[in-house]
């Protein structure tokens, strides 16, 4: 997984640069970081976000509103990988007390990501001890193994703490990105699926990594942008990529969505349709129009983005920006599912 949105395409650069040559591998095999402690979750410092203090999720591009304030949803986001290991800790998972990666984690996911979502609901993004973006390839499966199993405990244990402390029967909405949809996707089958709390979820945007739908009993894909208690998702591509994973997943039901129609349907949805992206730093207001969207099998293709400097982008995988490319329409939506969702109540 990458960083999680397009910022400029000096962005683009460093990231493939910094993948190619600056990125560690974890050190040796995995050993167990259970012993240190593990977040605890009433103290504030491990929430990246809190609608009870001053965040980056209260931010918002020129033209749109933060309503945290007046919301009836709250949003349960988890952020995507942000690891990428360094000289000093090439560890298995991502200390809680590293510096570096906690701002990360606060400049560009909960700026960038998880503020889509704060016209629609209070905004939770607790932080938790991450896998290494290596684990997802790394040869030593047994040590990944561990460490996103670490992992998913940290984001289980916050999701045990926000439903006892923040909750208060409140509908809720689970949003992520990349290997926070790992999670996620977890933990609405151990919390959601067929039990009581199905009935309280607006509905799931689980975006970046590809969804098994077979997993679930009772969780659906949505099939217009007014269904609620049900799961969005997708992952982006230049239009006619066909990535070789494609080849893998042709026997799944993988989790597929356009996020301009929120339909599963094939057909192309044009630029026009689109409400606004969000390139840059929060410069202005979201660009209108850029790019369209259209399902093909277990992924989203859409044209490339033309932006100043766009000219050097080349990959043809924007999985930065699965959630910055279709930013105002995903706002748009969650909005329009807690609205309908509350009506319905």
């Amino acid at each position: 997984m990458s960083l999680p949105y397009v910022k400029t395409i000096s962005l683009f650069l460093f990231v493939s640069l910094c993948l190619a040559s600056c990125m560690t591998m974890p050190r040796g095999t995995y050993f167990d970081q259970t012993t240190t402690s593990a977040p605890d979750y009433s103290l504030e410092k491990n929430w990246a976000a809190l609608p009870t203090k001053e965040d980056n999720a209260d931010l918002i591009p020129e033209g749109l509103k933060d309503m945290q304030s007046t919301a009836k949803a709250d949003v349960f986001f988890v952020y995507p990988t942000l690891y990428f290991g360094d000289k000093d800790y090439d560890r298995w998972n991502a200390p809680l007390d590293l510096q570096k990666h906690n701002e990360e984690v606060d400049d560009l996911a909960v700026k960038l990501q998880a503020s889509a979502f704060n016209g629609a609901g209070r905004v939770f993004v607790p932080r938790y001890r991450q896998a290494h973006i290596n684990a997802y390839t790394h040869k030593d499966s047994l040590s990944a193994k561990k460490a996103f199993e670490l992992a998913y405990q940290d984001v289980k244990e916050s999701f045990a703490y926000y439903m006892s402390h923040y909750n208060n029967g409140r509908p809720i909405i689970i949003a992520s990105h990349s290997q926070g949809t790992t999670h996620t996707s977890r933990l609405l089958e151990e919390f959601f699926d067929g039990k009581p709390l199905q009935l309280r979820l607006v509905a799931a945007y689980l975006i970046g990594i590809p969804v098994d739908l077979d997993r679930y009993e009772s969780l659906k894909p949505c099939e217009t942008a007014n269904d609620v208690g049900c799961l969005v998702g997708w992952r982006t591509y230049k239009k006619d990529f066909k990535p070789k994973k494609l080849e893998k997943e042709v026997n799944y039901r993988i989790l597929n969505t356009n996020p301009l129609s929120w339909t599963t349907d094939t057909e192309w949805v044009p630029a026009a349709a689109n409400p606004g992206t969000v390139l840059r730093d929060f410069e202005g207001e979201p660009i209108e129009g850029l790019v369209g969207a259209q399902i093909h099998k277990s992924i989203l293709w859409t044209n490339k983005p033309k932006f100043k400097g766009s000219w050097l982008l080349t990959t043809k995988n924007y999985h930065r920006g699965d959630i910055n490319l279709y930013y105002v329409s995903i706002r748009e939506n969650a909005q329009n599912r807690v609205d309908i969702f509350v009506g319905n109540k």
